[in-house]
């Protein structure tokens, strides 16, 4: 199961967009943590790794420095040793087990397992000296003092790790707050299957059933049903939530289809679980939560480590290209302020993660009392509201660049993603939600100064349904086929796909 082979599969029910209000409904629980402050025990636990194998070097090297530098001077055997039996160490700390969230809580157990795995490596280098008659080669006193430091810092760290790790842990930093969809006793099943795995890192905010309390009771092993599935992909705007776990069984697939159609727009993960299956494969055919199997039905798009290169590209590469900018910046900041009078700058408040409202940067390119906050009415070719200067700006998109800012300060665009729309724009009369039944998909990352549309002609006017259905497919795409090298691709070519500019006005 795919999430691409779903998505073919959605097209079948296509058009659902969720019933209007309905009766009130139990309020979900406090879930109050902001969606950017929970912690990736992915990237958590890779952090550790890497700090790992920094302080075996860092030691290594450290008393070389000190004992043997002055006498013998740089050596490279040492050095590869060092590299050598550091990589050797982390492989031995890994199938140890030391690299979970319930070993990075615990000191002792996982201070014990690592002294044991490195004293382990170290004899192993040890024998290896020994047996191929390399004694010569190596000083004896450094590899026990290389041992002792090692061993040191390693537990000082697991130590400082522990406690942050425990404390992050209780105020809920590493919580996946997760909602169940489908009632019963599937529901019921599956709930104590995860709490009884206090180190699953899942917190259950509620339950979601399309059927009615007959059929799906309104109270499942103390946990509320709050709503429809439409309801969940409306909380799911309002607060955060990492992950749906759906208890229907595969036969249904109708209703798996039918939910599924609304849910999948959201950046979330979503998982089938394998309780509600009588269909039993190999342990490798399923994910787990915890020990939980499951089937993975969608992913989040760029997540834990993804998420990392992605910020890390956009904070490094946007406050060059804002350095490397700054004299059209200023060029342009002065033109706007005189040819007409108002502000340089335009805020425009616009969709973003997760339909989320940001507020966006741009040269005001409008006279000011005929500008439109909300794009109402799309700007045409020969615009009267557009001024001599914003004309120029908007043709080339000079008028783009102070969102360089909401990249590099903000942080609330990425260099590329999909270009934020303004709140009421709309393609032949009609919002751009109404047009196309999958457009906030296009919300499940971050949007961009620039993305993938963009590059392939798709910018400028909407008009017609096409266009906009032609941008939301390549938008589409790239969150599917996300890289730091396809960035890197949109962004070099983006200058050249300025050149042909005849539907910027």
């Amino acid at each position: 199961m795919s999430g691409i082979d779903f998505r073919d599969m959605l097209g079948k029910v296509a058009g659902l967009n969720g019933s209007g209000p309905g009766p009130a409904r139990p309020a979900a629980p406090d879930m109050a943590i902001p969606r950017q402050a929970r912690l990736s025990p992915v990237v958590t636990v890779g952090l550790v790794r890497v700090a790992d194998g920094a302080i075996l070097v860092a030691s290594g090297a450290a008393v070389h420095g000190a004992y043997l530098s002055t006498t013998l001077g740089f050596e490279w055997v040492y050095a590869f040793a060092i590299l050598i039996v550091s990589a050797l160490a982390l492989v031995a700390f890994q199938a140890a087990g030391v690299y979970t969230m319930g070993a990075l809580r615990s000191f002792f157990r996982s201070g014990a397992t690592i002294a044991a795995a490195w004293t382990l490596v170290m004899l192993a280098l040890a024998a290896c000296v020994f047996f191929l008659k390399l004694s010569d080669q190596f000083s004896r006193v450094w590899l026990v003092a290389w041992y002792a430091a090692g061993l040191g810092g390693l537990l000082v760290e697991r130590f400082l790790v522990g406690r942050y790790v425990t404390a992050m842990t209780r105020a809920g930093r590493f919580d996946r707050r997760a909602a169940i969809v489908g009632g019963g006793q599937p529901a019921n099943e599956i709930i104590r299957a995860l709490q009884t795995q206090p180190e699953s890192g899942i917190r259950i905010i509620g339950i979601y059933d399309d059927r009615d309390d007959a059929r799906s009771p309104s109270l499942v092993d103390g946990y509320a049903k709050l709503g429809t599935v439409s309801d969940l992909v409306e909380d799911a705007r309002e607060n955060p939530i990492d992950l749906v776990i759906f208890t229907l069984p595969i036969s249904a697939e109708n209703r798996l289809l039918e939910m599924l159609g609304k849910l999948w727009v959201l950046p979330i993960d979503i998982r089938l679980s394998a309780h509600a299956s009588k269909l039993k494969l190999r342990p490798r055919s399923y994910s787990y939560i915890g020990t939980v199997p499951v089937f993975d039905v969608f992913d989040r798009p760029i997540a834990d480590w993804d998420h990392v290169l992605k910020w890390l590209f956009d904070k490094v590469v946007g406050s060059i290209l804002l350095v490397l900018c700054a004299p059209i910046l200023l060029l342009a900041a002065i033109a706007v302020k005189l040819d007409s009078k108002g502000p340089i700058l335009f805020r425009q408040r616009r969709y973003g993660f997760n339909n989320e409202l940001v507020e966006v940067l741009k040269f005001r390119s409008m006279y000011v009392d005929q500008s439109d906050a909300t794009a109402s009415r799309l700007v045409t070719r020969g615009d009267p509201r557009v001024t001599r200067v914003g004309r120029f700006l908007r043709k080339s998109s000079i008028d783009e660049l102070p969102q360089l800012i909401n990249v590099v300060f903000k942080g609330n665009l990425s260099l590329v993603g999909p270009r934020p729309h303004a709140l009421q724009a709309k393609a032949q009369n009609r919002l751009y939600d109404q047009v196309v039944d999958s457009y906030f998909a296009r919300h499940r990352v971050k949007p961009g100064i620039t993305g993938w549309a963009q590059i392939n002609g798709w910018r400028g006017e909407t008009d017609t349904e096409e266009k906009l259905q032609r941008r939301v497919e390549h938008d589409l795409y790239y969150i599917e086929n996300w890289s730091v090298f396809f960035d890197l691709y949109i962004l070099l070519a983006t200058p050249f796909a300025l050149l042909k500019s005849d539907n910027a006005y």
